[in-house]
């Protein structure tokens, strides 16, 4: 459904994002997946978790903050989606670019890393892709926690992008036409990607001192995974919400009070996933753990330790 040609569209909607940090992982490795080759990273010991980032399009360096947060107690595991960051994948097509082919590549992850069974942590675009594979390999899933997720469906698409913009002053909005015009007519800079974010990215956060944060994370996507992403989701009409029903493990579904994702996003999951619950968290919008960090990992915390017996 989005194209390069609609860029307005393409990046308001698109990118459902998450915040950049660098550190050194315990382990970074490789593994292979036929044609593509899938860069991950490993935090910490004990029960282990898998953290999905948004996007689609974007690699995993937004989530080692949150990786390294969650490593005590946990292992957690970040990794490059096919044809982002490290990762990559031959041809670069909708042959290679689909949601299945991305679900296999977390399933030959947890093979190579030796669990029967691991948590599943998915944000945004990340949490779409937790579900699906929740559909798909439930037998594999020991809790699932849904981070601001776009949802068990495609229902957002009938909103997000009217939420960021409603979300954006005039002036911000007006900038953002302006650098998305740039970008159309083949201003692909630094500085116009960075203009874009900066136009942007205080729909993403509740702490407008994050702004910078967010703009520098919007330069990074790769449009050309994001646009194969989204018409495959359109191609297969997303929608786990027939198999979920028969999802029988913990699930919390988390997301901000202020969030572009919308509340009704998370009922209807919270409807289907009958072993779950809902938790908003207040003076947040997309990003928990930088803008109510206090609030957000305290949830995430005590799931993670105690699943819906807390």
């Amino acid at each position: 459904m989005i194209t390069v040609m609609k860029l307005t569209i393409f990046y308001t909607v698109s990118f459902l994002l998450c915040i950049c940090f660098h550190s050194v992982a315990q382990t970074e490795s490789f593994i292979q997946n036929k044609n593509a080759r899938i860069y991950y990273r490993t935090y910490g010991k004990g029960n282990p978790l898998l953290i999905i980032n948004g996007g689609p399009g974007l690699n995993s360096d937004g989530f080692v903050g949150l990786a390294k947060e969650l490593s005590s107690g946990n292992q957690t595991i970040i990794y490059d989606q096919r044809g982002t960051g490290k990762s990559s994948v031959s041809p670069l097509d909708s042959s290679t670019i689909t949601m299945r082919l991305m679900i296999d590549d977390m399933e030959v992850l947890r093979k190579h890393l030796g669990f029967d069974q691991w948590s599943i942590l998915g944000h945004s675009f990340g949490g779409m892709l937790a579900s699906y594979y929740a559909s798909v390999y439930p037998e594999h899933v020991r809790l699932l926690i849904l981070s601001s997720s776009g949802g068990i469906d495609l229902g957002l698409q009938s909103y997000v992008g009217h939420t960021i913009n409603d979300k954006l002053s005039k002036q911000e909005n007006d900038s953002l036409k302006y650098w998305n015009d740039r970008i159309a007519g083949g201003d692909t800079s630094y500085s116009a990607r960075y203009g874009r974010g900066m136009a942007m990215a205080s729909a993403y956060v509740y702490n407008k001192n994050n702004i910078p944060i967010i703009a520098e994370r919007l330069t990074q996507g790769n449009p050309v995974v994001n646009e194969l992403v989204w018409q495959d989701l359109n191609k297969i009409q997303f929608n786990c919400a027939p198999k979920l029903r028969n999802f029988n493990k913990p699930v919390l579904i988390i997301q901000g009070k202020q969030d572009i994702i919308m509340i009704q996003t998370a009922e209807y999951a919270h409807q289907v996933l009958k072993n779950s619950k809902i938790v908003i968290v207040d003076r947040c919008a997309h990003y928990g753990w930088l803008d109510n960090p206090q609030d957000y990992l305290k949830e995430v915390n005590l799931f993670l330790l105690t699943g819906l017996k807390a």
